[in-house]
């Protein structure tokens, strides 16, 4: 099994990769999701979702001409992706304590999962808390970031918190007294769009219907 192991204190942190090439993409999942979570993104990107077979321990660096040390040129341009299970999900440990899971700790964790790699810098993409994870992890190595994309991210304190009006308390009684799955996807669809976006024509239906029928087949 891949795991990056932190000696200083003994957690692992289990990671796939998938994809070959000298274009290194790393993944950051956001709150309680796992590695499994990229699969149509790394199937974008690499083409497959199957993972590496090898797990091959880095070794030295080429001649300065590869971005993976011990990696060879002959990757051509193709893309390699790791994408992991940040700690306390997933097959990665789980520390017991609260104070065991800042954002600037799993950073810590993302950064020695690209040393434990070889990789000299990588293109990073967060999602959510993964996304906040990687705002940590650019400013506290920014030598080792490609590129930083960011989806569904804040950068925390209270102007994070939503205004609270007529509008959000409606929103937030109707959740409550949502009884199915899809009474709650219709509330939840309303507050994190504005109406006129979810009213818009996109050839025979409205954006509130597309994004209806793929909240129904998202796992709950």
């Amino acid at each position: 099994m891949p795991y990056c192991d932190q000696s200083s204190n003994g957690i692992r942190i289990f990671y796939r990769r998938c994809g070959h090439g000298s274009t290194k993409v790393l993944l950051i999942i956001g709150l309680a999701g796992t590695h499994d979570s990229w699969g149509p993104q790394i199937k974008g990107l690499t083409g497959a979702v199957e993972p590496n077979d090898e797990e091959e321990a880095p070794t030295e660096t080429v001649g300065g001409e590869s971005n993976t040390l011990g990696e060879e040129v002959r990757e051509g341009d193709g893309i390699e992706v790791c994408c992991f299970d940040n700690r306390g999900v997933g097959r990665s440990s789980v520390p017991t304590e609260k104070s065991d899971y800042t954002t600037t700790i799993m950073a810590e964790d993302a950064l020695a999962l690209l040393d434990h790699l070889g990789w000299k810098n990588a293109h990073v993409f967060g999602h959510s808390m993964g996304a906040m994870i990687a705002c940590k992890l650019a400013a506290m190595a920014p030598d080792r970031i490609c590129s930083l994309a960011l989806l569904n991210v804040t950068g925390g304190g209270f102007e994070c918190f939503p205004k609270i009006d007529l509008q959000m308390l409606s929103l937030a009684f109707r959740f409550l007294r949502a009884k199915t799955p899809e009474q709650r996807a219709m509330v939840d669809l309303e507050t994190h769009y504005t109406k006129e976006y979810l009213d818009e024509c996109v050839g025979s239906c409205t954006r509130r219907d597309i994004l209806y029928q793929v909240s129904e087949v998202v796992p709950k």
